[in-house]
């Protein structure tokens, strides 16, 4: 790890605006650090700022340092973000890590962690050794010629399902930005990753009023049982009455480059059965447009057999 200047803003007006780097659980930021993939000459410690509290009151609202282990414990979260926080990581991390930290956390592909490979989103133009190296782990959907890496967040997954959108803070006062459209494919340009403008920080998740949100469910599939990043996982809520699917929300994890919505898979369920074999017909068109690697066209049937799944927990 390289030396660095540490502050400890109080106020979120003193806190953007600048060119130093955000530290909040620090559980992302401290070992990318200690890998020297990121080497910041300026940290700020943001702790100390007043963007804590969930209200449950009218949808959901957490302030961006909210610890994942405290939203996915408290009454009135859907069931698909508890569960989705509950799949990440470990309790210790849970407990450490905030929710606007994991929505920004770096992927998980060991070229970008490796500092002696090449890597478009570390040193763009440098090449993406993946694309013909190891890339079991990585993605079908949403790839480019420069970056073919996983987006590592499990909520983000299911905040993009229920139309989250974040708040924005900067110099120039605040934006609200849908998550969807806040993540950015790799393109040419894998290095922007995101739509945060320099010196702005996330102070607010918000997630849009769904009264059948209760029913809704996250299936994660991975090598192990924890502490593993997701090969493949559905984020699921189904508004379901007298055995039919009047509405639905599905995005998918693991196999694409930013958190994926299946709109296509949404539009096949609306209104329809709530059968296994409607499921089936629906998850027949999750892997459009997949472009598997030489290790992981495996990913496309576990698609659409882990979207199946999540339909199912989804209804019951």
């Amino acid at each position: 790890m390289r030396p660095f200047e540490l502050t400890a803003p109080t106020t979120v007006a003193d806190a953007v605006g600048t060119s130093g780097t955000f530290l909040a659980g620090g559980t992302t930021l401290v070992d990318l650090m200690k890998l020297n993939v990121l080497t910041p000459q300026e940290v700020l410690d943001i702790n100390d700022l007043p963007l804590r509290g969930i209200d449950t009151s009218d949808g959901l609202r957490f302030g961006a340092l909210e610890r994942m282990s405290d939203i996915a414990a408290h009454p009135g979260v859907y069931p698909v973000i508890s569960r989705a926080l509950l799949a990440s990581a470990s309790q210790q991390l849970r407990n450490m890590a905030s929710i606007g930290g994991n929505l920004l956390q770096r992927t998980r592909c060991g070229y970008f962690r490796d500092i002696a490979m090449p890597c478009n989103k570390r040193v763009p133009g440098s090449g993406c050794p993946a694309i013909t190296g190891a890339n079991r782990n990585h993605a079908i959907l949403g790839t480019s010629e420069s970056c073919v890496a996983t987006h590592a967040s499990d909520v983000a997954v299911a905040l993009v399902a229920l139309d989250a959108r974040v708040r924005l803070t900067g110099a120039d006062g605040d934006r609200t930005v849908a998550l969807a459209d806040f993540y950015r494919l790799p393109g040419a340009t894998p290095e922007v990753e995101n739509d945060l403008r320099p010196g702005e920080l996330i102070t607010e998740v918000v997630v849009p009023r769904l009264d059948w949100a209760h029913r809704s469910t996250y299936v994660k599939v991975r090598d192990r049982a924890s502490y593993e990043f997701a090969l493949c996982s559905a984020a699921v809520a189904l508004d379901v009455r007298d055995s039919r699917v009047v509405d639905a929300r599905v995005a998918v994890g693991g196999v694409a480059t930013v958190p994926w919505r299946l709109t296509a898979v949404e539009d096949a369920l609306r209104g329809g059965p709530a059968t296994v074999e409607a499921f089936e017909q629906a998850a027949s068109v999750a892997a459009e447009g997949a472009t598997p690697l030489s290790a992981n066209g495996f990913k496309v049937s576990l698609l659409k057999r882990t979207v199946v799944r999540a339909l199912i927990e989804g209804a019951a």
